[in-house]
Formats: structure tokens, sequence, C-alpha cells
């Protein structure tokens, strides 16, 4: 197959030097010539030239804002600038504007030559190592995304289709089953990917200041508005804009953000101008939207137009094929981040994991195998796990026609207190998880402050926890350093 010639523009007012230029470089390019500057930018705009020789000084419009036009419109070609004597004031700027190198005049073919061949080598050169940083960049992005079961293989592969893409994605699934992840992962393989990522929790801001914090303010617009504020919109401007818990937006909100996604346009809070933005708007929810849109909670017409590209995340109870690697991939985490060196999880843990029906999801796993390496003991997995069985699932949540069913768990139960009032057995499920949660709680609490010699602030880390709800629990279970 023969191989397309480089194409070459010439833009210069002088016509000996596109005639010079033409018959000492015919057959190696593909020459185009311009005589002005304008010419020069329309043929540029619509053949996009690999290079281009730019004459510093021509009549009207001059080179270095003819590069100056170049680079606004994102023309990727490599730009040398041709320059007479006495104009050393130019070059400085047209190196600092993007041009690849300079030619003095008169020059020789051959010298230009040797220049085009240059440039045109460190261009390939850049060129192929952005395919490396960009293969490089993708790979990276799967290393929080765990799972080769068919169920996440599935995932993935959607993910990979539209990553790259300016469709609104909306991802549903349980609480604790890695949404951020997927739609970090969507940012990151896209083109858009240097640019911010934005997120924003609609469920943790309150009604009243979600709007503010979307769309911004303008002074004066309420009490204590007392400067414009952008909002997040403004913020993820090219970028991109996370909406967390999407079906806990208020109906009220959820008019403005259609319009968002219909328009690419909003008005701030006490503002009259339309500002407009370009960005990619991802959404995630465990919130079965249909039955909020029955409800009359959530708009029909948002849930259609967020509805472009749909990533269902299974719960773990689906996918425990995806056990071993999860476990892995904690445990070398948590090693690397406690410093410690936890080797393996014994087959018979993973078994006990793998029978387990996981409310909490990966981030309930995740929590476990944290615990494991922070006491370095596997053998509270059995409390762990009894403390955890209890809690409610939100099996089907986001996704519409699940019937919740999951693989069940009968946990070895510890033997039935006796309710020393009535000297009859207490059957309530609620007081003997909350009994097993508080000795579970304590025991670590204490274990860990032992560890780092109870330093407090240490210890707070280490257990994930805010400093004041550390001395909190420790007040309320009378941990002290004789009896811990």
């Amino acid at each position: 197959m023969k191989k397309d010639k480089v194409k070459l523009l010439i833009i210069d007012d002088d016509p000996k030097v596109g005639w010079i230029l033409t018959e000492g470089l015919e057959g190696q390019y593909d020459i185009l010539l311009a005589r002005d500057g304008i010419e020069g930018i329309q043929v540029a705009s619509k053949e996009n030239p690999e290079l281009i020789l730019l004459d510093i000084k021509m009549p009207g419009m001059d080179g270095i804002e003819v590069l100056r036009k170049l680079k606004k419109a994102e023309i990727p070609s490599e730009v040398i600038m041709l320059s007479g004597h006495g104009e050393t004031k130019y070059i400085v700027e047209s190196i600092q504007l993007g041009a690849a190198e300079f030619i003095n005049k008169p020059f020789d073919v051959k010298e230009v030559e040797i220049h085009l061949q240059s440039v045109l080598e460190k261009s390939h050169l850049r060129s192929k190592i952005r395919e490396y940083e960009k293969e490089l960049k993708s790979r990276n992005q799967y290393e929080n995304f765990i799972g080769d079961s068919a169920k996440m293989v599935e995932v993935r592969n959607i993910i990979e289709q539209v990553a790259d893409s300016d469709l609104t994605v909306l991802i549903r699934g349980e609480s604790g089953t890695g949404k951020e992840i997927v739609a970090r992962m969507l940012h990151n393989l896209s083109t858009r990917s240097a640019l911010s990522f934005t997120k924003v929790n609609c469920a943790a801001i309150p009604r009243d200041l979600l709007e503010a914090e979307l769309f911004g303010y303008e002074k004066g617009a309420f009490t204590g508005a007392h400067k414009t504020k952008p909002g997040r919109f403004e913020v993820a401007n090219k970028g991109t804009i996370f909406l967390d818990e999407i079906g806990d937006m208020h109906m009220d909100l959820q008019s403005k953000l259609l319009q968002v996604l219909e328009q690419q346009e909003f008005v701030r809070v006490g503002g009259i101008q339309n500002i407009k933005v370009d960005v990619r708007i991802i959404c995630a929810t465990n919130r079965n939207l249909e039955q909020a849109i029955a409800d009359q909670r959530f708009r029909d017409d948002l849930f259609y137009r967020l509805n472009e590209i749909t990533v269902f995340l299974p719960p773990l109870r689906e996918r425990l094929d995806d056990i071993l690697l999860l476990v892995d991939h904690f445990l070398k985490k948590y090693n690397a981040l406690y410093k410690k060196e936890y080797p393996t999880i014994s087959s018979g843990t993973i078994e006990m994991l793998s029978n387990f029906h996981w409310p909490g999801n990966v981030r309930q796993l995740e929590n476990v195998i944290k615990q494991i390496v922070v006491r370095e003991d596997e053998n509270i997995t059995d409390a762990l796990l009894k403390a955890g069985a209890a809690m409610p699932t939100n099996a089907g949540a986001g996704v519409p026609g699940n019937s919740g069913t999951q693989q069940q768990q009968t946990p070895v139960a510890d033997p039935v207190p006796i309710d020393p009032e009535t000297g009859e057995k207490d059957y309530s499920l609620k007081k003997r998880v909350s009994k097993a949660v508080e000795r579970e709680e304590k025991s670590l609490i204490a274990e860990v402050l032992n560890k780092v010699n109870w330093n407090r602030r240490k210890a707070s880390e280490i257990l994930g926890v805010s400093y004041r709800s550390l001395l909190y629990k420790i007040k309320e279970y009378k941990i002290n350093e004789m009896n811990s």
C-alpha cells in the first residue's frame, strides 16, 4: 500500500518562496500554498496539514497573529516560522505561542528540508508517547475495578464503549457496589480526562443549599450571599460532573437539571443571565427510579433524558466468583497503607466469605479485610460477619424487576442470653446484634490503641473514624490503658 505524502502548507506573500520550496521539495511533500494569513487559516482548517511554513512579516495579518489564530482554532499542525534578519523579537513570541522551530531568510532548501524532517520526527515521537501514556492510563483505571465474573466483564465492556463520548450515563446499583469507581473510569478514559471531575452527593446537601451548590448564586441572592459564587456546573466546565444519589434530588431541582441536560445552560440563584457550559453528566443512584416516578417523586422526562446509557452494577452476592480477587486486592491495599505484612487469607476464611450474603456489598467486604489486616487476625471474621449479618440489604434498589432474592447464610448463633429481669431466654435479634457490635467495637478499639501506644489521633486514622467519635467510644466503653 502506497503511503500518503505529508501535507506541507506554505503561507508567504512572496511568490518566489513558494516556487523555490515547491521545486526543491517536489516529490517529498504534498505542498499547499497560501499568499496571506486569512487564506492560510482557511486552507489549514480545511486540509489539516501536518506541517506549516509560516512567514512572520506579511501585509495585513502578520505571522504572529496567524499562529495565534491557528492555536486558538486547535489546528494540530506543527508550525515553523520563516523570519528575515532583524526579526528576533518576533521569534521569541512565536516560540511562546507554540511554534516548533524557525528558519532565517534567505535560506537553503536543504536547510529547510532538514528542519522539516526534524520537526516531523519529533511530532511522531510525541504522538507515540501520548499513545503509550493513554494505554498506560487506561490500564491504571482498572486498578480499582476488580472482577472477572461475567457480569463485571459486561460492565467493563460498556464502560469502554461509551467512555469517550458525551452520552449521559446513569449508574444503578446497591450501596457499596462501586458506582463512584465506574464514574471515575468513565471520566478518566474520555478525552475530558485532563480536566476536572466534580462530584456532588445530592443526598448529603440540604435541599435549600443544593441549588446554590450546583448552579451558584449572585451577590445578594439571599442572606449571607456577600459575593457571587460559581456553582459546581461552572467549575466542571469542559470536564465531568458526577451527581451521586440523583434519586434523592428534590422535584423542584429536577426541572432545572433537565434544562442543563437539554440546553447546556442555566441561571444562577438570584441571576438573570443564562450561563452556557460544556459538561459531561454522569449520575448514580441506589433508588428504584421507576417506583419513584410512580410515586411522583422523580420526573419521568428527566429519567428518560438521564437514561441514555445505563450501567447496572451487580451486588456482591451475585458475583461471588470475584471474592478471591477482591480479597487479594484489599490485602495488598491495606498491607501497604498500614505497613503490615499479613500474608494471605486461609481457604477456610475464603469459604466463609464466599458463603456470606454481603448486604453492604464490596464496601462491607473491604471493611472486613481492613480489620483483619489491622488486627493481624482473621479469627475475628466470624464475629464481623455476624455483626453485619442483620444489616438491612437494599437488594433490588435501583434495579427494576429485581425481587431482591439473595443467597442466605445462617451463622452459628451464640447461646441465647437470659433476660435478668424475667429469667427467660431473650430472643430479641436487635439486642443480640447490638451487644455483638459493642463487644467487637470495644475489642477492636482497645487493640488498636495498644498497638499505637494510646496515640488517639493515629488510632482514629487506622480505625477510619473521627477523633471525636473515638474519644466518645473510649468513654462509652470505659476503655483505659489499665483494662485494655
